[in-house]
């Protein structure tokens, strides 16, 4: 296929990325046909799959505004994708233009539109990085030139950690992060998830999909996504099912039916 002029020049067309997928759902314009095509056929599995996506950003928003009304004006976006409507820098921006994000991602497509879209930003920084590796992310000059470690910073998880296994120790890797922010910082985190008996043939298809053509995917039930959090507070109201984490509107109410395939919560270090 011809590759788009925005699109790095090292980039495998034919292979799908996290990224990319989700920029496809979310109705972006900064995917590959092998992306859409992974995208798609998830949809077909689980119809559902793109209001869960959507949620997912509805969170991002809802914890970075009230993470800005505890005195956070700082925030370190892990996994951040690319950049669409309603991103950190235009929450957080928008409410006080002093506000500075470091957005880290290991998708070239996303580090290079990013850098692009947000070029003349001198309170944002965009970081190409393996957040698995919280050493290597914190020693950057992305990092460190624009975050100061001794005031409270957000760092955000959003659709993250459900893409790391439980063989590479997440409980390290946020703890990597933790013992580096000064206290009064916070931690919120969306993840897929649910209770073994709430399993579907649905989801055991999307996960399988993901497993064979872009990347390994874990889902964790509720007290595993708690123990993620170790040395932070949760904030009210805890862990919960993603919609029904401060909800501003009907909008966010979780849908009826069955539970929702995915937690939400948001942490305070002491």
């Amino acid at each position: 296929m011809e590759r788009p002029n925005w699109a790095p020049g090292d980039i495998d067309l034919e292979r799908p990325s996290v990224a990319r997928i989700y920029d496809y759902w979310l109705g972006g314009a900064h995917n590959f046909a092998a992306d859409r095509a992974v995208g798609q056929k998830a949809l077909e599995y689980m119809p559902e799959l793109r209001d869960v996506i959507l949620n997912h950003r509805s969170f991002l928003r809802r914890a970075v505004r009230h993470l800005l009304e505890r005195g956070v004006r700082q925030f370190l976006d892990l996994g951040s994708g690319i950049p669409t409507v309603g991103n950190v820098h235009e929450i957080a921006q928008g409410a006080d233009p002093t506000s500075k994000i470091v957005y880290v991602d290991l998708d070239a497509v996303a580090v290079a539109h990013s850098r692009s879209l947000l070029n003349g930003n001198e309170r944002v920084n965009v970081l190409q990085a393996d957040v698995r590796d919280p050493a290597a992310v914190l020693a950057s000059p992305e990092v460190n030139d624009l975050l100061d470690f001794d005031e409270p910073i957000a760092v955000l998880m959003i659709a993250l950690m459900h893409f790391v296994s439980d063989d590479e120790k997440p409980a390290a890797i946020i703890g990597g992060y933790r013992d580096r922010l000064a206290p009064e910082s916070f931690l919120a985190v969306s993840h897929a998830g649910y209770e073994a008996d709430e399993e579907t043939g649905s989801y055991r298809a999307v996960r399988s999909m993901y497993d064979r053509s872009v990347t390994p995917m874990t889902y964790r039930n509720k007290a595993e996504f708690t123990s993620l959090f170790d040395g932070f507070e949760l904030v009210e109201p805890g862990v919960v099912r993603m919609p029904a984490w401060r909800p501003e509107s009907p909008d966010d109410l979780e849908p009826s039916g069955r539970p929702f395939p995915a937690f939400a919560a948001v942490g305070r270090k002491a």
